[in-house]
């Protein structure tokens, strides 16, 4: 498994939603993610940068692992953050985006569980970054 670069079109593709989150293929793509993400330094890894054109990401922040599939964003401050970013996509890019300081997610989790966030700050910028990846918007374009 690798992180695809743009221009590699997948990156620019809405991803479909996923019917079964406990499917075998999705339990093992989590930790390979993961694993790969922790090897990038990275905080955060959209299915699309690996080649998956499906709604699942992954979140690493202060200790806590998130793994977000078929997220949404629910709500959101009317506050936003001109702050730079990265992106695994992107080797040694970094560029200003202006994001909501607050976000509100709902997703299912790796047990298939609903789940429901209120984020702010860089963990809100994470959240919106890589839903983003989800779908097609890469943070160039932003």
């Amino acid at each position: 498994m690798k992180i695809l670069t743009y221009p590699d079109p997948i990156l620019e593709k809405k991803s479909q939603n996923i019917k079964n989150p406990l499917d075998p293929k999705i339990k093992k793509l989590v930790p390979e993610m993961l694993k790969l993400m922790r090897e990038s330094n990275g905080m955060g890894l959209a299915a699309p940068q690996v080649g998956e054109s499906i709604r699942l990401c992954i979140i690493e922040y202060r200790g806590e692992v998130y793994v977000l599939i078929n997220p949404k964003i629910t709500s959101h401050s009317k506050v936003k953050d001109f702050s730079e970013e990265g992106c695994l996509s992107f080797p040694q890019k970094f560029i200003p985006v202006n994001r909501f300081e607050t976000v509100q997610v709902r997703y299912l989790n790796e047990n298939g569980e609903k789940c429901k966030i209120k984020a702010r700050g860089l963990l809100a910028r994470a959240f919106q970054h890589e839903i983003d990846h989800l779908d097609g918007i890469l943070f160039i374009n932003r």
